[in-house]
């Protein structure tokens, strides 16, 4: 776990906020809802959650990261944590939703895997995971040294895994797949129209 942190504090240090840009999409979240954000990083998606829910708490792995994000405008009211997706430190069903966002695909499977439990565990009967990673479609996807299948390491030593539906949809069970789809977009690079794609997805706890 101590070197996954360290990579991920690395490439802060070395380039500050790396994720710019409009966040994802977010779902609608009940009036007073509880909300974990796992992997907040430099506090983009966070600043739209605190929109939408006054009861938000972040945690990332990076100190860093948690640093960047409480100086993110919007994210004052947020709670911050340091801490991993592989073992959160919160107690069970503390939560009405959990927002990951390009996170579990940065993990090797048995970590992927521990991540979702921890999901399961930290949610409340009823509540929702809402899971964004990329696709196996993505241009990205192949790109790299091969460390498992469909899992590439690049240059920063950062892992990126590739998801097909099916594949997000076991990974989450027990939790009921309530939406699971692939989004498609053009990103026109060097004049040439490329194929972007990640998996959407939508889990509840049902008791």
């Amino acid at each position: 776990m101590t070197d996954h942190a360290s990579i991920w504090d690395d490439d802060y240090r070395r380039r500050g906020d790396l994720w710019g840009g409009a966040p994802a999409p977010l779902p609608d979240l009940p009036a007073g809802a509880a909300v974990l954000e796992v992997g907040c990083g430099n506090g983009k998606t966070l600043a739209a959650l605190a929109r939408l829910s006054g009861s938000v708490t972040a945690v990332d792995i990076s100190p860093r990261a948690v640093a960047l994000a409480r100086r993110h405008p919007g994210t004052a009211g947020a709670g911050f944590t340091v801490g991993d997706a592989r073992c959160l430190p919160f107690r069970d069903g503390a939560f009405d939703a959990v927002i990951l966002v390009h996170v579990v695909g940065h993990l090797p499977g048995p970590g992927r895997r521990s991540a979702a439990a921890e999901v399961c565990r930290v949610l409340r009967p009823g509540g929702t995971a809402f899971f964004r990673d990329f696709s196996v479609e993505d241009m990205r996807a192949g790109k790299g040294a091969e460390t498992e299948q469909q899992t590439f390491r690049r240059g920063d030593g950062i892992i990126t895994h590739y998801f097909t539906e099916a594949e997000a949809a076991e990974l989450f069970t027990p939790l009921a797949p309530v939406l699971v789809r692939t989004h498609r977009w053009q990103m026109r690079v060097r004049g040439r129209d490329l194929p972007r794609a990640e998996i959407e997805a939508v889990f509840r706890k049902m008791r």
